[in-house]
């Protein structure tokens, strides 16, 4: 496999990239200057890309902003660049302006076991250890015995008690039934702050994993108050091998090197788009692998079990703060059974696939699957945001 830095993106352009009513949409986008040797924050305006660290030198200081849409439509910006020359830059270039993630200093969160389907596969998970192997055996066995007892069950309801003490006396209970259908929801940390890699960025699979896949999920961008301001693309690496092993290795099977992707661009909430949008995306997903291999797949918002404001206020409240705002991935209904490698072993990632998630009112977010080992280091964090603003005279 050719190193990150001398690979090309996947093939992208402004027309594959932008929502489908992009001319209506407030975009909100980072680019890397090499002439700062860091991130702008940007509005996205057509088919071009307009420097606005001026005015808010931080996407966490924009977020804030009540005129935010405002700013991102109208404010008067520094350098512009061609998002399709952004898009065409190769991947670890620093030398080369391209597209960053469009968060920075927020902090990523991730809600866990949002739907149904997913919980089941969770379930999978654990009983068969993260073993693929047994995956179709489990997963027939799994469906018989509890699938049925979820249908229509409101998370942390009377109902979902009852059905706990049912699957408690069968002895089918599990720490994924108990957030999926108890009171309280799975939010954990997703990723360090700075760390997201963004569209057409490599996005890593930990190379010890034999059973993992992508997770397409609706992004809500928080602000320090949690007030949901806008909403992105995110790709929630799963490692179900290593998960499956134990929930106490969540850690290891989430936060690696370029394991998370977000993007293209935060769309802000305004007249022709806000938290009821959300509440109805519909989430594609396209994974084209190196030797033919294509697999389709989707998501759907209207099909979440807890309401997405439930879980910013799971997240941020009297017990919890975040001065920088934070960004919260909201789950998943995708939970691909396909058979890919072997027989019964399900699906899982092949290096080099491509893997496009899209929406039409958010675009589409792609990334090419390579071991975490061989991403492009992690080496620009706060201090090196800090220094290059400071070079700037805009803090």
């Amino acid at each position: 496999m050719e190193p990150a830095a001398a690979r090309p993106r996947p093939l992208l352009t402004a027309a594959t990239v932008l929502p489908q009513d992009a001319e209506r949409a407030a975009l909100v986008a980072r680019v890397h200057s090499p002439r700062w040797d860091g991130p702008c924050v940007a509005a996205v305006r057509g088919e071009h890309v307009v420097d606005l660290t001026a005015v808010a030198p931080t996407v966490s200081d924009l977020m804030e902003r009540d005129d935010a849409a405002e700013i991102v439509r109208e404010a008067d910006g520094g350098h512009t660049w061609r998002l399709d020359d952004l898009l065409a830059a190769p991947v670890g270039r620093r030398d080369i302006a391209h597209l960053l993630a469009p968060v920075d200093l927020q902090v990523i969160k991730a809600a866990g076991v949002t739907f149904a389907r997913s919980l089941l596969e969770r379930i999978i998970e654990e009983r068969t250890g993260g073993d693929p192997a047994q995956a179709a055996r489990v997963r027939a066995r799994v469906g018989q015995l509890v699938g049925g007892t979820l249908d229509g069950i409101r998370p942390g309801s009377p109902e979902a008690a009852k059905a706990k003490e049912l699957l408690v006396a069968e002895g089918l209970w599990s720490q994924y039934l108990e957030v999926g259908i108890g009171p309280d929801p799975e939010v954990f940390t997703k990723a360090p702050v700075l760390s997201a890699v963004g569209t057409g960025a490599d996005i890593g699979v930990l190379g010890a994993s034999v059973w993992n896949n992508p997770e397409p999920e609706a992004v809500l961008v928080v602000d320090s108050h949690g007030r949901v301001r806008g909403a992105t693309l995110g790709n929630d690496v799963n490692l179900r091998d290593i998960e499956g092993r134990s929930a106490l290795l969540l850690s290891r099977a989430k936060d690696n090197n370029a394991s998370c992707a977000i993007g293209p661009f935060i769309r802000l909430f305004d007249e022709d788009f806000d938290l009821d949008t959300v509440r109805e995306l519909d989430l594609d997903l396209r994974i084209d692998g190196t030797d033919g291999y294509v697999l389709h797949g989707s998501s759907s918002m209207r099909e979440i079990s807890r309401d997405v404001l439930d879980l910013v206020a799971a997240t941020h409240g009297p017990h919890h703060q975040y001065p920088d705002g934070f960004v919260l991935f909201t789950g998943t209904l995708f939970a691909p059974t396909e058979d890919r490698q072997s027989p019964g072993a399900g699906f899982t990632h092949e290096y080099g696939d491509i893997v496009r998630i899209s929406s039409p009112r958010l675009g589409a977010l792609t990334n090419t699957v390579i071991p975490s080992e061989q991403a492009a280091p992690w080496t620009f964090g706060a201090r090196a945001l800090l220094r290059s603003l400071a070079r700037r005279g805009v803090l």
